[in-house]
């Protein structure tokens, strides 16, 4: 499952999203695990609306992405606290809400609205976060090898000191271009930085039409300029309008966004930019019993994406029966498919497609 945390300051509007975004409220003490209260909110995909009016299943299951929260913080030290949060750490990506709306009664901890001051408050706030936690890597490491010279600390020295270089300079480590073993010795420091970050853009309610044009809010916002960064991207929303339309019948909310101009709810873009964000994508599994979106990076291999429904049937991977999802609809059935040779058998090695209606062949 994908997992994605909610930072912003006090008064954003952030666990007011979370909590119409995941359908949870907030308990004294936090919810499902000590430190952050976690919901889980359902990818929108019409795709799996189409496959489940046509195999009629008994179950129809969405991927899905888990979204931590915890009190928004204050100026100063806010990302340091994050540190020590597990679900922070762990999280694949961040969620920065950053305030447009005013409203007096809602007093902002900064004293003023200042989109562009806020959303590089926090960034800075990351790197600062980043920066000690380099920095005593590095005084380990100085330390382990003294004791032993090892060509694997020496590369992570030169990887650790190339992070700490790039935080002094104030650039977070998602900008960094890093690949291969390298990437994957940053992975277990966990670094807050070197999380895509994706921008929630908390409109005003009179201004709640913007959120149709995302460069127009974000350029309004002055955050034009964290968007060409790396691994960087926005949604912009009226949580406050977003929870007026949550209240409505289908019907009533499908035509309270056609008035905005908008195809769908903020909530919908948002869980939706957190998948894309991220570079994930879907395939479905089909049938009787239910149809079902899984989720994984795209460029996985068939044998890896097995492995994603039970690590039984990745370790007795056969084949995969592979569809593309427009040739199922074209067709109608997957026997049409199969009559018309559209039905592949695909090896291990195969990498998956986004809209793939896959079947694995396994032995037990």
């Amino acid at each position: 499952m994908l997992r994605a945390a909610l930072i912003g300051f006090s008064s954003t509007g952030k666990t007011t999203l979370f909590q119409l975004m995941t359908a949870a409220a907030r308990e004294a003490g936090g919810r499902g695990r000590a430190d952050a209260t976690i919901g889980v909110a359902k990818v929108p995909d019409a795709r799996l609306d189409r496959l489940t009016a046509m195999f009629n299943p008994r179950k129809r299951v969405p991927a899905t992405v888990e979204f931590a929260d915890i009190a928004g913080q204050s100026s100063g030290g806010g990302a340091q606290a994050l540190v020590d949060v597990a679900a922070y750490k762990n999280a694949d990506a961040l969620v920065h809400v950053v305030r447009v709306f005013g409203d007096e009664s809602v007093p902002h901890v900064h004293g003023s609205i200042d989109p562009t001051r806020d959303a590089q408050a926090m960034e800075d706030e990351l790197i600062l976060a980043d920066l000690g936690v380099a920095e005593r890597r590095l005084e380990r490491l100085e330390k382990d090898l003294k004791k032993s010279r090892s060509p694997d600390l020496e590369r992570e020295r030169a990887v650790i000191l190339q992070c700490k270089a790039a935080l002094e300079d104030g650039k977070p480590l998602r900008a960094l271009n890093l690949a291969g073993d390298d990437l994957k010795r940053l992975r277990g420091f966990q670094f807050l930085s070197a999380k895509p970050l994706l921008l929630v853009i908390n409109l005003d309610e009179s201004d709640a039409g913007a959120a149709a044009d995302p460069a127009r809010a974000a350029e309004q916002a002055g955050l034009t300029a964290f968007l060409g960064r790396a691994n960087t991207a926005a949604v912009p929303l009226c949580a406050k309008i977003e929870l007026e339309i949550s209240e409505l019948d289908p019907a009533d909310a499908a035509a309270f966004l056609a008035d905005l101009g908008l195809a769908e709810s903020g909530l919908d873009r948002v869980i939706r930019a957190s998948y894309d964000l991220l570079g994930y994508m879907s395939f479905f599994t089909v049938g009787e019993d239910e149809c079902r979106a899984w989720s994984i990076p795209r460029g996985t291999a068939a044998q890896a994406a097995a492995g994603e429904i039970h690590s039984d049937i990745a370790r007795g991977f056969i084949r995969a029966e592979v569809v593309a999802y427009d040739a199922l609809i074209a067709r109608g059935s997957m026997a049409a498919c199969r009559d018309h040779g559209e039905v592949r058998l695909e090896g291990k090695e195969y990498v998956v497609q986004d809209g793939d209606i896959i079947n694995f062949r396994f032995a037990t």
